[in-house]
């Protein structure tokens, strides 16, 4: 077979490249409710550029689709978002956004699968959401975190007053975030990987 004519496939960005220093790398699940800051968290985070499922929202989904507070929101999320960060010199996350329309929720379990952790992201002003998001992690067995993305007009709440409307227990670490910025997106991160360790730690001590 003749290849003269066939083009070089390049190969992967320098900055696209797995560090030679990574010895280690868990799948971690970014989740919610439709226009909660999934794409966003991953896009502000991640080291690589990420990879994106969106499409065009359309008339189809009206009545379909709550897209309550995105009134401006023009694409959505149909499979996933994907990015990569390093951790530590030796630890890389790599990041699936899962879609917020409830009519693909069915991909999600494929998404779940082999995930180390998740990052539950919560909308104050919808918080009823939350509620489906993590009893399905729940059902799963997979640790999480709840991040509250602070948009502009969502109203504020003690983090005590949110436990208890969301019914999570003491040791589910909750903390605000601002998922357009880096370091706020690694800092939840970060936060999640402490909260795995030390489930991990309290588990070998069981």
């Amino acid at each position: 077979m003749d290849f003269k004519g066939s083009e070089t496939i390049p190969g992967p960005r320098t900055e696209d490249q797995l560090p030679h220093t990574a010895e280690a790398a868990a799948k971690i699940v970014i989740v919610g409710g439709f226009g909660v800051g999934k794409t966003t968290m991953v896009g502000s985070v991640s080291e690589i550029k990420p990879l994106t499922t969106e499409e065009t929202m359309t008339q189809a989904g009206v009545g379909v689709d709550d897209n309550f507070g995105s009134a401006s929101k023009t694409a959505t999320t149909v499979a996933m978002d994907f990015g990569r960060i390093k951790i530590t010199e030796q630890l890389v996350l790599y990041l699936f956004g899962t879609p917020g329309q409830e009519r693909f929720w069915f991909l999600w379990n494929g998404l779940f699968e082999g995930a180390l952790g998740a990052v539950v992201l919560v909308d104050t002003r919808r918080l009823e959401v939350s509620f489906d998001v993590m009893g399905r992690l729940e059902e799963r067995g997979v640790p999480f975190v709840v991040a509250v993305n602070t948009f502009p007009d969502a109203p504020r709440y003690p983090v005590e007053d949110l436990r208890t409307a969301l019914d999570l227990s003491q040791d589910v670490p909750i903390m605000d975030c601002d998922v357009r910025r880096r370091a706020s997106s690694r800092d939840v991160l970060i936060t999640l990987m402490r909260f795995l360790h030390s489930l991990a730690m309290t588990g070998s001590r069981t």
